[in-house]
């Protein structure tokens, strides 16, 4: 199975990337996001080990996630119930204030899976999507508010 979502999004591209990027801020704004560890990182690839809770069940992804920044980020499932797992975050500078980021997933569910761990997956591509653009908004609005602050 394969979804697609994007969004616009009145923040810059490479902050953006940076967000979508740092996992290990996951579990401050990602709904079903419990914990992170980070199992590595260089400037062209980042791993991490994600714990999941949807609707009381929990389970672990471990992903290595290549990526360029501050336009791409891939995602590949190493270790989780699934079949399959991996997608792609592009992320398309509209100006120094604003980007367009587009998510694609493609799944298959595996044996251990579960019925509680496929609905998670059908709706992760909108969860994820909307939760980087209220956490960019959250952050677009707190550096206005520093700045309108800031002493003259």
């Amino acid at each position: 199975m394969e979804v697609r979502r994007s969004a616009l999004v009145e923040y810059p591209a490479d902050r953006m990337f940076d967000l979508i990027e740092r996992a290990e801020d996951y579990p401050s704004f990602m709904p079903w996001c419990k914990a992170v560890t980070i199992l590595g990182r260089d400037e062209d690839v980042v791993s991490a080990e994600i714990m999941v809770e949807y609707h009381g069940a929990r389970f672990t992804l471990a992903t290595r996630n290549p990526k360029r920044r501050p336009t791409f980020l891939a995602v590949f499932m190493e270790r989780g119930p699934f079949r399959r797992f991996e997608g792609e975050w592009h992320v398309t500078p509209l100006g120094e204030a604003a980007c367009k980021i587009e998510f694609a997933l493609r799944y298959e569910m595996g044996r251990l899976a579960g019925a509680v761990a496929g609905q998670f997956l059908d709706r992760f591509a909108n969860i994820a999507v909307n939760a980087f653009v209220t956490r960019a908004e959250i952050l677009r609005r707190g550096d206005a508010a520093v700045v309108a602050g800031a002493p003259s």
